[in-house]
């Protein structure tokens, strides 16, 4: 059984830099895509970034593109995601997720297996 567990979170000042990770368990994601969502309270689940494990193809949500950067390691059971000069709006939950590749990878209905879930706070 496939398992996603995120760590990393906390809460940071605006300004700041995070680094979130996601170890996998159960299988290796060659041929996936991995990717990070984030839900704020009172918001939809909204796509931040994803990589393609075979192609190294990266995509980024335009709100934290320049700012942040998504990887996985050789073994393509852990993907990773640094924001830098966080704001205020980058608070929210952020969950990691795996899915089968897909032209689709900004849609969370194209993943199918998701953390836990760890929250990042920014503080103006």
């Amino acid at each position: 059984q496939v398992q996603l567990v995120e760590s990393g979170g906390g809460l940071v000042q605006a300004g700041g830099s995070l680094s979130l990770s996601c170890a996998a368990s159960g299988r290796t994601f060659s041929s996936w895509t991995l990717g990070w969502f984030r839900q704020a309270p009172g918001k939809e689940r909204e796509f931040v970034a994803a990589i393609r494990t075979n192609s190294g193809h990266i995509y980024h949500a335009d709100s934290v593109k320049g700012r942040c950067t998504i990887s996985t390691d050789n073994a393509k059971r852990s993907v990773y995601l640094q924001i830098n000069s966080l704001k205020p709006e980058d608070t929210a939950v952020y969950y990691c997720a795996a899915g089968l590749a897909s032209s689709n990878y900004y849609r969370p209905t194209s993943y199918n297996y998701w953390g836990q879930g760890t929250q990042v706070t920014v503080s103006s």
